[in-house]
């Protein structure tokens, strides 16, 4: 069965300062527990803010490295998801309820996309 790659893309600027709220947490607890459960989960996880994270970046035979925050950047990874699903629309369906248990005020995207093997 193939496997999937969920990357979940925030904005920063939106989201709340204390992170998310208990509630949402709990929502995202049992909604990790169905799809564990259904044999997809395969691990996932929360991203700490850009301000903890550095960018190495190689370009024209250079190396640069700058600490975040990274202010260019609007839209962030802020977690991710791999998932072993029948295909990719199995995907977007678990994509898709993963973003509906967040409250109206926050902007998520999830980008899903096929893991190459071999």
């Amino acid at each position: 069965m193939p496997r999937y790659l969920s990357l979940v893309r925030i904005d920063e600027t939106t989201a709340p300062p204390g992170g998310p709220s208990p509630e949402l947490m709990e929502r995202m607890g049992e909604l990790i527990e169905e799809v564990t459960k259904a044999g997809v989960m395969l691990d996932t996880a929360g991203l700490m803010p850009t301000a903890q994270g550095t960018r190495v970046h190689w370009a024209g035979g250079k190396i640069s490295v700058t600490d975040g925050p990274f202010t260019e950047s609007k839209e962030v990874i802020g977690g991710y998801a791999i998932m072993q699903c029948k295909d990719m629309a199995e995907a977007i369906e678990w994509a898709k309820r993963f973003v509906k248990v967040h409250e109206e005020y926050w902007t998520i995207t999830c980008e899903v996309r096929e893991i190459a093997e071999g």
